[in-house]
């Protein structure tokens, strides 16, 4: 009997044959010395397309978006030394907002590693507190079954980006390859289903609720369960919020959609969120952009339930009373199961009590909290985001960078679909607009890809309009202009004496020669009459990236807003002032 034939392979194949077995369709990177033969890998074949992007930043951005937009793993592949640390901002990106990612870095040889060689780091030091694992793969023996161990950590569990650090020498030497189909960790075996005893304590705690609220974050969209999430919704007739990270998750155009929560979000999600009685928590963090002061939120007594993938996020701010550990879909799935059932026997929430409730709500929401001035000579920015949505009909997938056109694109554009709006919630990255915008629209070929952006951040990734280019993406990109770093202007403004601290941008580039410099084309957009046909005639153009510089009143603030500090029910509101 003919053994089966064994191949030989070298680690740089090696690497690019296991992102082959894994589906991978693009990597972003930026080749340098460590990583040479690893492109040279790449060169040689055709299935997985290379995205060279300029600046290594971008490369994480790129394939974090890929992933937020298209439920793939994104992979980006940089060099030693610098490559690793200009990354590092997108890695740490990927990481706070738990978005699966493959980081592959070129490393000095290992007869060299401590010995300060040319571009030499620290990966693995450097990258441990922004990474869900890391390895450095020290034998070319390993290097398969470590790539198979990283997509299984990245997309399991909690997701997050895992780093393969891998020396030079090691994709130069030569092994058998086998790339196991499936992996078995002792250490890492994450929770899949909730505890059954729990769930029905959840279930009896919702059917019994006179104020319900049902709170969701970005877990509800990474696990895919949007579909369980609505159907509870609508079985229970409840209320919903969703955090910055999870909005789509439930529709933004529904009426039981009660807007955005937390700093910014609507005075109905606020004061539902504080004033109900049982509050049930999917997929979120509680976080300090959520529920400002915890010891202002625990003044309301109210039960919670906190449905998670990850035990170390529940009760870690916030004490909770009905802690679920689990797969949110697989515990909603079980949560409907055990709700049907109940509504057989003819028990539900109390129909006068909820119908209490949403009158209260709906006194709330007569407040018109995100009304501003539409009469203004001036461009008001939430205008622009207002006419985005009426001309893409809420259909397109929209990337932002970090400000006030951030949260103004949250509140006035209605998502009504999950993985559509793609941004930097956690940590808060300025630049991460366009990249992501690219990450998107190769996930996304034929969609309408809209990058919301300022004066200040899309000047951080700038360069990216050159990939742009070489690519071919039809990216729209839509610069609320002010002159300021918008979000920093508004805190300098209410809390620190209209001191404007290195806030105003004193020399802006001209933004529709400078797209025309990359290739593109801009627009100037000054007159509230003219932003809805700029809109129209960008959008129209569907083969051509289009710069839209719109001139916004540099004024404007973003309404509702909690100070620091502040509970979430001590909202400054545009009516106070």
């Amino acid at each position: 009997m003919d053994r089966v034939k064994t191949e030989v392979l070298t680690g740089a194949e090696i690497v690019v044959r296991c992102l082959q077995e894994e589906g991978v369709e693009y990597v972003f990177g930026y080749p340098g010395g460590a990583v040479l033969w690893i492109y040279d890998e790449l060169f040689k074949q055709d299935r997985i397309r290379h995205v060279l992007v300029r600046h290594e930043q971008a490369a994480a951005h790129a394939a974090d978006a890929y992933s937020r937009s298209s439920n793939k793993v994104g992979v980006c592949l940089v060099t030693s030394g610098p490559g690793v640390t200009n990354a590092v901002t997108g890695i740490a990106t990927a990481y706070m907002d738990s978005i699966p990612m493959i980081v592959l870095t070129g490393q000095v040889p290992t007869h060299a590693i401590g010995q300060d060689a040319f571009q030499e780091c620290d990966t693995v030091g450097i990258t441990r507190p922004c990474v869900k694992h890391n390895f450095l793969v020290k034998d070319v023996r390993d290097l398969a079954a470590t790539i198979k161990k990283a997509f299984h950590i990245a997309t399991t569990g909690r997701p997050g980006p895992v780093l393969v650090d891998i020396p030079k020498d090691i994709t130069t030497q030569r092994c058998e390859f086998h790339y196991p189909e499936s992996i078995s960790m002792r250490s890492y075996n994450p929770v899949k289903r909730g505890h059954p005893g729990q769930i029905r304590k959840a279930v009896q705690l919702l059917l019994e609720a006179r104020r319900p609220m049902v709170y969701t974050g970005g877990g509800v969209i990474l696990s895919n369960a949007s579909g369980q999430l609505r159907e509870l919704v609508k079985t229970l007739g409840f209320p919903c919020t969703n955090t910055l990270m999870g909005l789509g998750a439930y529709p933004g155009t529904d009426r039981q959609f009660l807007g955005m929560l937390g700093m910014h979000g609507t005075y109905e999600a606020n004061m539902a969120m504080q004033h109900c009685d049982v509050l049930l928590a999917i997929g979120a963090r509680f976080d300090d952009r959520v529920i400002g002061n915890p010891a202002h939120f625990a003044q309301n007594p109210r039960k919670i339930i906190h449905i998670d993938i990850d035990p170390s996020s529940i009760s870690k701010r916030v004490k909770v009373d009905v802690p679920i550990v689990g797969n949110i879909p697989d515990v909603l799935d079980e949560m409907l199961k055990l709700l049907a059932a109940a509504l057989c026997e003819g028990r539900r929430p109390d129909p006068a009590a909820l119908a209490d409730w949403w009158r209260q709500i709906d006194e709330w929401r007569a407040k018109d909290c995100l009304k501003y001035d539409r009469s203004a000579a001036i461009i008001k920015p939430q205008f622009v985001l207002e006419k985005l949505y009426e001309v893409t009909q809420g259909e397109a997938i929209v990337t932002s960078d970090v400000g006030q056109h951030q949260m103004w694109a949250a509140q006035f554009y209605k998502f009504d679909r999950p993985r559509r709006w793609i941004n930097s919630g956690g940590l808060g990255t300025m630049g991460f607009g366009l990249p992501a915008a690219m990450g998107a629209q190769l996930a996304n070929p034929g969609a309408t890809v809209v990058c919301v952006t300022g004066e200040s951040s899309i000047q951080m990734c700038l360069q990216e309009l050159s990939t742009c280019k070489q690519y071919r993406l039809p990216i729209k990109i839509v610069n609320l202009n002010n002159k300021y770093m918008g979000m920093v202007r508004q805190w300098q403004q209410f809390f620190h004496g209209n001191r404007y601290s290195e806030s105003y941008m004193d020399a802006l580039p001209d933004f529709v020669k400078l797209a025309e410099g990359y290739g593109h084309s801009g627009m100037k957009i000054e007159r509230p009459q003219d932003v809805e046909p700029a809109l129209r005639e960008a959008l129209a153009r569907k083969n051509d990236l289009v710069f839209l510089d719109f001139i916004t009143d540099p004024a404007e603030n973003v309404y509702p807003m909690v100070p620091g500090g502040k509970g979430i029910t001590e909202m400054i509101l545009a009516e106070d002032l």
